[in-house]
């Protein structure tokens, strides 16, 4: 069940896309089973991160977390991973951490979608 985006959204993920860092779903799988270490950070909706999520992710919602990230991520150093539905609203909250001087931000194309189609596993605790 595809979301249709609006031509006007598309187009600002488009342009954002040209200025954030992306990886994919298998990606970020190969980096969690080789016990990688990185912070990974579902902008979902607080609904959307209570029914199901990646193993390890903390929820800090594309809504607020230009307003909450200093807090729970306060070294700018640090690596993150962004994830949402399908990657749009990840990559649009990774270019606004970069412009808040957070310099390693990841958005992860395909979002929980990719992850579920390739029977990933997730959690809900």
């Amino acid at each position: 069940m595809a979301h249709q985006h609006s031509p006007r959204f598309l187009k600002i993920v488009d342009d954002t896309r040209k200025r954030v860092r992306e990886t994919d779903v298998d990606a970020v799988k190969g980096r969690m089973d080789r016990g990688e270490k990185f912070v990974l950070v579902d902008v979902r909706e607080e609904s959307e991160f209570a029914k199901d999520h990646l193993p390890g992710a903390i929820h800090l919602g594309k809504g607020i977390i230009e307003r909450d990230i200093e807090t729970r991520v306060p070294d700018v150093n640090t690596e993150m991973v962004l994830y949402c539905g399908g990657g749009f609203r990840s990559a649009l909250a990774a270019d606004n951490l970069q412009r808040m001087g957070y310099t390693n931000v990841i958005s992860m194309d395909g979002g929980i979608r990719d992850w579920r189609g390739r029977g990933y596993p997730l959690t809900s605790e």
